[in-house]
């Protein structure tokens, strides 16, 4: 089943999100941000969780499921779960953007710890709806071959993905090497 590979991905989300509350009570407790560690969490969550893992959802799985009569409690989870997406990458653009002045910014400790804490929240609760409330139940909608599908469309994603990763870095440095001369 393509919710298979899905929740596999979710094992390596829930064991970041595990890092990041110990980081956050750090933090309340005094210490300095670790930036490099932020820094990690940050590419982690916009590379593999969102880009990766959401990218599969809603441009494979969500696509595919929005053709099909849903119920109106699946149409429902599956919007929320679009938005949650939404929210994590609002979180995680400010956790980068918290992560960037400091130390030389008042305040970027505790916005670090705020994002990070709501992340420990949202992610969770947001694989547990995928998980046990809704992967499962939503295939019923899609046939074998439909199924045996987008799990070829997600190898495909997979693949492409690291290429375009590595693109986008290389035009960065690229830009970055154009404007200093």
């Amino acid at each position: 089943m393509p919710v298979g590979p899905l929740m596999i991905e979710h094992r390596l989300i829930e064991r970041l999100v595990a890092l990041i509350a110990p980081e956050a009570d750090a933090l309340t407790a005094g210490r300095k941000p670790d930036q490099p560690f932020v820094a990690a969490a940050v590419d982690f969550f916009r590379t593999y969780a969102d880009r990766t893992h959401h990218g599969k959802e809603e441009r494979i799985l969500f696509r595919d499921l929005a053709k099909k009569p849903l119920s109106p409690e699946h149409e429902r989870t599956m919007r929320e779960l679009i938005q949650e997406h939404a929210n994590a990458r609002d979180l995680v653009a400010a956790l980068a953007e918290a992560n960037a002045p400091y130390p030389t910014e008042a305040g970027a400790a505790g916005d670090i710890v705020a994002a990070l804490r709501e992340l420990a929240r949202l992610y969770p609760e947001h694989i547990g709806e995928e998980d046990k409330r809704f992967f499962l139940p939503v295939m019923a909608y899609l046939s074998a071959e439909e199924q045996s599908e987008m799990l070829r469309e997600f190898s495909e994603f997979d693949r492409q993905m690291i290429h375009e990763r590595y693109r986008l870095i290389v035009d960065a440095l690229a830009a970055r090497a154009t404007a200093g001369t």
